[in-house]
Order: C-alpha cells, then structure tokens, then sequence
C-alpha cells in the first residue's frame, strides 16, 4: 500500500476507570497508526470515570497533538460515549475500541485491510474471549438478542472492536435517544457487514464495568428499543392460549351434551385461568415495556452532554 493510498483513520475509545491502562494503549497506538494511515487521530471520550481517567487524557494530550479529549457530563453507558465519539471523529475511517488493552491496537492492520469497496462495516472478532464463563453465556445471549433486532447473519461476530467508513453515520446523524446500540445504528446504513478473527488478550489490572446484569439490560434495550418482535411474540402468546381455552371449551360443552354433567377436576380449571393470567400479564408487560420507552423518548432525554471538549 502506498503512503497516497493510506486511508485517513480516527480511532474512538470510550473511557472508564482507565486511568492505568491508558497510557500503554496511546504509546501502541502511536507505534501502529503512522503504519497504516496518512492522516490519524485518537478521539478519547471520558463517560463519567470515577478515578484519574480525566488527568490522563488530559496529559496525553498535551503531549501528542493527535489526541482529541471529549469529557462527559456523567456517565452515560459505552454505546452513549462511542456514539459521541464518532459524531466528533474527522477522518474517512473511524474504529472503536476498548480502554482495558483487550482488543490489541496491532490487530488494527487487520480490520483496515478487510475494508474493501465492497464492505464498510468490519467487525474484530475474538478468537477465544478472556471473560468468566458467566460473563461468556450473558455476552452470547446478548448477541442472540442483537441477532433479533437486526436479523443479520452477522449479528453473532459482533464485538466493540470494528472499522468503519464515516459515511454511515449519516443514517443516523439525528438520532436522539438514551437508549443506543452502535451495531443496530450501524445496520441502519448498510449491510455489506465483515468479520475477522483477531487476537483478544486479557486484562492487565482490574475488572469488565460489563456485569452480567449490564449485559441483560443492554439485551432487554435491544429487543424492545429497535424491534417489534416482543409484540409479535406476545401476539403468539396471546393467540395460542386463546385456540387452547377455546379448545377446552368445545372438550366442556361437548361433554356435557354428550354425557351429561361438568367435566371434573377443579385444579384443571384453576390451572387453566392460571395459564391465561399469565398470558395476559405477559403480553401487557411486553407492552408496557414499549409505553415505558416512549414515554423517555417524549421526554427528549439528551444521549449524552459534553462537559468540555479540547480541539
């Protein structure tokens, strides 16, 4: 590749409680970025840390004029942080990434060189994941919801780790929501979508902000923020214990027309108006669940709010 034919890179990273691990990851960076593009930039979006996250970025810098600092008013979530970075990134391709050294700044080669003119969104996906088996079984329903709301084969190659052409962030330059999913947001420009198995090394210090019960939140916003099919489940729900207490009610009046007398067995029929209690509880939680996500929408919560922001 020639030095004319590098593309122009901006790297986005969400920060949290990063304070140790971010100053190895700006030095790689540096060693990585002059290698595979002309013109490059680092746009670190402080959400919210609690410790010294802040004074490093800061001091970072100061000292490389290629780091671009955003600090956020609080902390808002990672997908909330990557999408102000990518709003504020400069350059024809934006990868994200994350903070803690598991996503290797040298398998970024790797991404670039997968960004063919017939693909735009690329994808690093793990070969093996450093996370607790726990975390591994919330991270795989996760992608099982994203394969829901998106219906893209692609969906279970998902990862924080991608390259992508800053054009598709047109598709979704006005949305306003707190609820964000970058990989939905992503599919609403286009669908030549890629993978590539890159390298996922461990943590160095410290633990994932990503819990178990983050993850199934994230999930649940998923499912009931960019798609319908929770209603049309409930719908399902609804329509086959409706033929089933029909089809108990035939079995009833046909009995007594028959043989005379009501069928007997009172835990039956308790178990039967149970069934359909239930059902219908479902379905209206499912729909309240909806109502609960318009009414924020209403509301026009900000996705995010710059405290400062260093040119």
């Amino acid at each position: 590749m020639t030095r004319s034919a590098e593309p122009s890179v901006s790297v986005v990273i969400p920060v949290y409680n990063a304070a140790a691990t971010l100053p190895e990851l700006v030095e790689r960076l540096a060693k990585v970025l002059p290698a595979v593009a002309g013109r490059f930039e680092l746009v670190l979006v402080n959400d919210g840390s609690r410790d010294r996250s802040w004074d490093v970025i800061s001091r970072l810098a100061q000292a490389h004029s290629w780091i671009h600092p955003v600090n956020l008013m609080r902390n808002y979530g990672q997908h909330n942080a990557v999408l102000c970075g990518i709003r504020t990134a400069q350059h024809a391709v934006i990868v994200t990434m994350d903070d803690d050294l598991q996503h290797p700044p040298e398998e970024i080669p790797r991404l670039l060189e997968q960004l063919t003119p017939r693909c735009d969104v690329v994808y690093g996906t793990p070969q093996q994941e450093q996370h607790g088996w726990w975390r591994n079984l919330a991270s795989q329903a996760t992608k099982l919801a994203l394969q829901g709301a998106l219906g893209s084969e692609h969906a279970r190659s998902v990862s924080a780790f991608r390259a992508f052409r800053s054009q598709v962030r047109d598709a979704f330059a006005n949305y306003q929501n707190p609820f964000v999913s970058i990989d939905v947001l992503l599919t609403w420009s286009t669908t030549r979508v890629a993978a590539v198995p890159v390298r996922h090394e461990p943590r160095p210090s410290g633990n994932s902000s990503y819990t178990v019960r983050k993850l199934a939140t994230h999930a649940l916003n998923m499912m009931t923020g960019f798609s319908t099919w929770p209603l049309q489940l409930a719908s399902l729900v609804g329509f086959t214990f409706t033929v089933f207490g029909a089809g108990v009610l035939v079995y009833v009046v046909g009995r007594y027309l028959i043989e005379g007398g009501g069928i007997p067995g009172f835990p039956f029929l308790a178990s039967v108006i149970a069934i359909f209690s239930g059902a219908q509880l479902f379905a209206l939680g499912i729909i309240g669940e909806y109502l609960a996500r318009m009414h924020v929408r209403m509301m026009e919560r900000p996705t995010y709010v710059v405290r400062r922001e260093q040119p």
